[in-house]
């Protein structure tokens, strides 16, 4: 626990499984992101904890959390399932109101994958989060419902990375809200490249700031 924030480790309840997270509230918190990880990864991801604390840094409390059990990730279908993920993230959604009581408005920020799956969370409850950042996402996973989505969204792609980068223009022509696009020079998939995750970071951070200062939607 740092001076200025407070970290929890929670679990929570999906059905007939535990999702551990980890719940960080600053003590001026100024609204609450939910991090949607992609395929592969969990809510020890380093680049999310990256933009997760710069989050943090900006008066923003984050919740990082497993969206599938050690077990369940082991079946290659589950991390593609966006339905699952979906439902996982509504799950956790509702936790926070209900176990967290967190009031503040909330967003979402997914990755690859994570970013479908919090577009079909933000498309069937428009009214739970007030914001969504998508990076290096694969929106055109969430087919259909990508016009369903209300939520003042930002997609952040890098720019070599050339394939995701036409899938999110794709996309942000059938989003129904307000939509953004912005491109990390030289930045690939991961964002590897030095300063390409700050970029993202201080993108993220701005777009939440303006967006969940008015409460929740």
């Amino acid at each position: 626990m740092g001076q200025d924030r407070q970290d929890t480790e929670i679990d929570i309840r999906a059905g007939a499984v535990q999702l551990g997270g980890t719940l960080t509230v600053p003590k001026t918190n100024r609204g609450l992101v939910v991090f949607v990880h992609g395929s592969g990864s969990s809510r020890h991801s380093p680049r999310n904890r990256h933009v997760a604390g710069r989050l943090n840094a900006a008066g923003l409390g984050t919740l990082l959390f497993d969206l599938l059990t050690g077990e369940e990730a082991e079946v290659r279908a589950n991390v593609f399932d966006i339905d699952l993920l979906a439902d996982r993230l509504h799950t956790a959604t509702n936790w926070v109101r209900r176990e967290a009581e967190v009031d503040a408005a909330l967003g979402y920020f997914g990755a690859s994958t994570g970013a479908a799956a919090a577009l079909v969370a933000a498309a069937r409850a428009p009214n739970e989060v007030s914001a969504l950042v998508s990076r290096g996402g694969r929106p055109d996973l969430a087919g259909s419902l990508l016009t369903a989505v209300t939520t003042p969204t930002l997609l952040i792609v890098g720019g070599r990375d050339e394939v995701v980068l036409d899938l999110n223009r794709q996309a942000q022509m059938q989003l129904a809200g307000e939509s953004r696009l912005e491109v990390v020079p030289g930045a690939t998939h991961l964002f590897e490249e030095p300063g390409a995750l700050d970029q993202v970071a201080i993108l993220a951070g701005d777009w939440f700031l303006e967006h969940l200062a008015s409460g929740p939607r």
